[in-house]
């Protein structure tokens, strides 16, 4: 292995935690002669990206950085390298760096293993410092959006069986939707919550929910038995007063066969081929609505190149001010238009849609979910 790119890896993994880019910047100074570096990052609501150091926002989405973080790919403009910042398929953001010769295709190449490796050292030290966080935001969080971003698995994950990614809205003051999920290789596991009520008490009805389902899966219960404890503590706490409803999936890699509890859930959305269609679920009880509910699998199929939308009510019933709700035909339009699209990006395209649609921020909170089946782990 080259042992520049050695040495500047060894030496980001040694950075302090708020002082990675300084390190990196220092090191590829050094060994590969570049003068400038700035790390971009993705705002809350995908809109925006936001230099690390402070500064001018890029937004206007024809800017080499945004061609970068779209198309997760290298991007040379005048002597200016743009590399996607990117973990397991979770976008971080874009590493600018200046100065690059334009002919040193190895020099590129390793200047996006770093951009790599920087992703993984962002991703590892964002618990014990908000550097990162905090530049990430074109505006404060409201408390109840704090404590749901900080619910959420990341925004976007993939590995050779599936793509996947999910988006809240109102970015900086959702309050009660959410999402989660986890794989093992062997199954992936996925939920998503159409929360109630108003502010923190929303997130904090979303947060017992979601731990539930966690403290379930983790203890290795089945997806019908996590809703059942997810329903006992809801209830146990709130004695029917508030409930919640949610979507549980398991996907079993090596097979393609979905495992489903409906439980008032949001909207689940089959694009395969060209034609959209609702996938029919046994609607049962929210969580925590009664005591002691007994929950009940059902199952279908993914094919390869399948892919399924979860929505939740705030899409689809979003209005602007005539009234006008966004509703079925557009959202069936949008699904299956959306093939060419990655799971992240047709949640962000959705959910800016949307935005236009009511010309405003979204009054209701929205979740969506996009999972795109590849086909079992071993292809």
């Amino acid at each position: 292995m080259n042992e520049r790119l050695v040495d500047v890896e060894r030496a980001l993994a040694h950075a302090e935690a708020d002082a990675l880019v300084q390190r990196l910047s220092e090191e590829v100074e050094k060994h590969y002669g570049v003068t400038d570096v700035e790390l971009f990052l993705v705002d809350y609501r995908l809109s925006a990206l936001l230099p690390l150091g402070g500064g001018e926002a890029l937004t206007h989405p024809g800017h080499p950085a945004w061609r970068s973080f779209d198309h997760q790919s290298e991007v040379f403009d005048d002597d200016v390298l743009f590399l996607p910042v990117t973990m397991r398929g979770d976008r971080i953001g874009v590493l600018r760096l200046a100065s690059v010769p334009g002919d040193d295709e190895a020099a590129h190449g390793e200047l996006a293993r770093l951009a790599a490796s920087l992703a993984h050292e962002v991703a590892a030290v964002r618990g014990s410092t908000d550097a990162y966080l905090v530049a990430a935001r074109a505006r404060r969080l409201t408390l109840a959006a704090e404590m749901q971003w900080e619910l959420l698995p990341g925004r976007s994950r993939s590995r050779p069986s599936f793509s996947l990614a999910g988006q809240l809205e109102p970015a900086y003051a959702v309050r009660g939707d959410s999402f989660d999920w986890a794989d093992d290789g062997h199954r992936l596991w996925m939920s998503a919550v159409n929360g109630s009520g108003e502010g923190v008490a929303a997130a904090m009805l979303t947060s017992l929910a979601t731990h539930a389902l966690r403290n379930a899966r983790r203890g290795g219960l089945e997806l019908a038995d996590q809703a059942a404890l997810a329903d006992q503590a809801i209830f146990a706490h709130y004695r029917g007063e508030q409930h919640l409803a949610a979507l549980l999936l398991s996907v079993d890699l090596d097979s393609g066969v979905v495992t489903a509890v409906d439980a008032g859930s949001p909207r689940l959305l089959l694009l395969r081929g060209e034609e959209a269609s609702d996938v029919e679920l046994e609607a049962q009880l929210p969580l925590g609505m009664f005591d002691g509910t007994i929950y009940r699998p059902q199952t279908f199929d993914l094919e390869v190149g399948d892919r399924l939308f979860v929505i939740s009510d705030g899409v689809y019933d979003a209005a602007n001010q005539t009234g006008g709700r966004y509703g079925d035909t557009a959202l069936t339009r949008f699904v299956r238009h959306s093939r060419r699209q990655s799971p992240l990006d047709a949640v962000r395209a959705l959910l800016g849609e949307l935005r236009a649609h009511v010309s405003a921020d979204l009054v209701d909170d929205a979740v969506v979910v996009c999972l795109d089946w590849n086909g079992p782990k071993s292809q």
